[in-house]
């Protein structure tokens, strides 16, 4: 078993990438160990194949330099906050015993992302239960709860609550979603039917929202988080 630091579980292959690819690589600069488990392998997508996307998220695992990616497999656009799904992510969890887990927006373009949110906010909850009982590889696991729940905001305009300076890793951030090709907008693949994501426009429209976070504290490019939990510092001057 891999204990990490952090845990990403987001609903699609490509949805950490688009919302805190900066954060996993300047955390794993500076030590720490992230994975991501996918919840779904976005078989229900416009373009490209779940094949495809396997693929790729290979790819961009390699690019961010993570610890782990897996993919829990649960049904893209199917999947409900319910036992048999919350199992599922309890055991990832407990398997991982991350200190801190990052999961998709509250609610957002994508119906998806805001049941993604809810379904892993209470399984994270539950993992920490001694009495709902999981394993895996044949044996018992034990509880864990993370320390933190932390969202990155997608589509939808979410006001953060705390936001993150990604300046140096902009380039490679944007390496990692383009790694992501059948998704995104590439000359290879213009004989597939042209989506939302798919436009030239919109990785332009993700780097004016990292300028934007990032002019809230100066830099040039942050990445925006939102919890549920309030937050404390130990000093008025770690603020930026």
């Amino acid at each position: 078993m891999t204990k990490l630091d952090i845990l990403v579980l987001p609903v699609h292959p490509d949805d950490a990438e688009l919302g805190c690819a900066g954060t996993i690589l300047k955390h794993i600069a500076e030590g720490k160990t992230v994975g991501i488990a996918d919840l779904t392998r976005g078989e229900l997508g416009t373009r490209g194949s779940a094949e495809i996307r396997d693929q790729e998220s290979a790819a961009s695992a390699m690019i961010l330099g993570l610890t782990v990616r897996e993919n829990l497999g649960l049904p893209d656009g199917f999947f409900e906050n319910t036992r048999q799904y919350q199992l599922k992510v309890i055991e990832v969890i407990r398997k991982y015993q991350p200190e801190i887990v990052i999961t998709n927006a509250y609610h957002d373009r994508h119906p998806d992302h805001g049941r993604a949110n809810e379904l892993v906010e209470h399984s994270a909850f539950l993992a920490g239960l001694r009495k709902v009982e999981t394993s895996f590889n044949g044996q018992a696991q034990q509880e864990w709860r993370p320390k933190h729940i932390f969202h990155f905001i997608q589509d939808r305009y979410i006001h953060p609550d705390f936001v993150i300076d990604i300046t140096p890793y902009w380039d490679k951030k944007i390496e990692s979603v383009m790694a992501f090709g059948s998704q995104f907008f590439n000359p290879a693949w213009e004989e597939e039917p042209e989506t939302y994501i798919s436009s030239p426009d919109f990785i332009q429209i993700v780097e004016a929202r990292a300028r934007e976070y990032g002019k809230s504290i100066g830099v040039k490019y942050a990445e925006g988080f939102t919890s549920k939990k309030i937050l404390g510092v130990d000093s008025l001057f770690q603020l930026r």
